[in-house]
């Protein structure tokens, strides 16, 4: 009764511009990603201003992916989660034609990941988009980018239709929210009103995007991609539960169009109350209507508490919520909380009744080289242990679980603070904030304990 389900899709999640490095290599182009080099912060800078960064080299997976692979199917991957960097297919975004440089890039990675036994799940778009879109339309501020999206939707599906089944669209698609320039392209100083309105061109291209996969790819299955930023009650006390659920609906928001077709009452009264008006175009909700997505895919690293009254709160993954007392906290200060996933797991199903996938989970963390070179990382394979525990708890409670891919199964830069030395991986690379290493790779401890999780199907887990 402990294991998970016979097809059950086990890996890890990398994104290009964390990883690929080559930034202006082979046609591509600058991405906002590529304008933050020091993470999410906002740029207000022209490309001739930009900054080098450590993310313009990453881990340099553009080119060593072949070795990389290799590893993950030693620990038994048969899914990886990738993303596919827009401005290598449309490199200013708005171009008639493709990039066939980028094209063909990732049709040898999709092909080694077939040699390899692994299935490749497609993020659209991970936390970049091309920067021209920004400086020359304003990013999804503009009405236009829905048809610039749709024609890099329609590029890839048409051109790996028979290599990828799995997709999704934009990654952490609440993000927006808290991280303007990353979501949508927007200034972090951008207006609750300019937001909603970029966020709402973004959630017609998903639309678009899920209907021309079902179109193009009939075989194929694709979903959405939320930060699972579930919030307790701080207290009993009904304002605070009440809080609760307002800081839930500002995410679930998401989810619910994404898959039910229509912005929900809630966020209407949320509209009316703060002065937004979504400007909407004729056809704008039944396009929405027509494209439910297929299942609900989320990344979740911590929970975080709710309260009525004003208290100091705390960020983790840039979310803020007020500290849990009942919880530990990683070094970089995320509240730990493995149970918190069951409950996040159940919460989703009971709401949507799709299957669910975890894209995301992991622990950021410093790692040590011992002298005799190895990496024992205790710490991240109880992280990761407790976590996996709680979804077979759920998976037992009816939830239907797709898969598991943790988040960088080998060490990647930070999306959020640009640096090294927030490692997440099964495997080390040598390489740190300041840019020296040689990049070689090395297995760590936790390396070999996903190996035995994965081949024993969950069964070596401890409770």
């Amino acid at each position: 009764m402990m294991s998970f389900p016979k097809h059950f899709l086990w890996g890890g999640a990398i994104a290009a511009n964390q990883v690929e490095g080559a930034f202006n290599q082979d046609g591509k182009g600058l991405s906002t990603s590529d304008m933050l080099p020091n993470g999410i912060l906002s740029p207000h800078q022209t490309r001739e201003e930009r900054n080098e960064g450590i993310k313009d080299l990453a881990i340099d997976f553009y080119h060593r992916y072949p070795e990389d692979i290799q590893l993950f199917e030693e620990m038994g991957f048969n899914c990886l989660r990738l993303s596919i960097a827009w401005t290598r297919i449309f490199p200013n975004g708005d171009e008639l034609e493709p990039n066939e440089a980028g094209l063909a890039y990732y049709d040898k990675l999709f092909d080694e990941l077939a040699a390899h036994g692994m299935q490749p799940f497609v993020t659209l778009s991970h936390y970049e988009m091309p920067y021209a879109l920004v400086e020359n339309y304003g990013g999804w501020g503009s009405r236009e980018l829905i048809t610039f999206f749709e024609r890099y939707a329609r590029t890839v599906f048409e051109r790996y239709k028979n290599k990828v089944k799995l997709w999704l669209t934009f990654n952490e698609i609440n993000m927006s929210l808290h991280a303007p320039f990353t979501g949508v392209g927007l200034q972090e100083d951008a207006s609750e009103q300019a937001i909603y309105q970029a966020i709402h061109h973004q959630l017609l291209a998903n639309a678009k995007a899920v209907n021309l996969c079902h179109q193009i790819i009939p075989d194929a299955k694709i979903g959405n991609m939320l930060l699972g930023a579930l919030y307790y009650p701080y207290t009993c006390n009904p304002d605070d539960v009440l809080a609760a659920r307002h800081e839930n609906n500002q995410w679930l928001f998401f989810g619910d169009v994404q898959t039910r077709g229509k912005y929900p009452g809630y966020m209407q009264r949320y509209f009316r109350e703060n002065g937004i008006t979504i400007d909407m175009q004729e056809g704008d909700l039944e396009l929405l209507a027509s494209a439910s997505v297929d299942f609900i895919s989320f990344s979740y690293y911590a929970s975080g508490c709710a309260s009525a009254d004003p208290k100091d709160k705390e960020v983790g993954n840039i979310v803020s919520g007020v500290p849990n007392p009942y919880l530990e906290k990683s070094q970089w200060g995320w509240l730990i909380d493995p149970k918190g996933l069951r409950v996040l797991l159940n919460f989703l199903y009971d709401r949507y009744q799709k299957p669910l996938f975890i894209v995301e989970n992991g622990l950021g963390a410093r790692d040590e080289v011992t002298p005799e070179g190895e990496i024992i990382d205790d710490y991240r394979i109880a992280y990761l242990n407790d976590h996996l525990v709680q979804a077979q708890e759920a998976i037992l409670d009816g939830v239907d679980l797709m898969g598991f891919t943790s988040w960088g199964p080998i060490d990647l830069v930070a999306n959020s603070t640009a640096e090294m030395s927030k490692r997440y991986g099964y495997i080390y690379v040598d390489r740190h904030d300041d840019g020296s290493g040689t990049l070689e790779r090395k297995r760590k401890k936790s390396f070999y304990w996903y190996q035995d999780v994965i081949r024993s199907h969950g069964q070596t887990l401890s409770k």
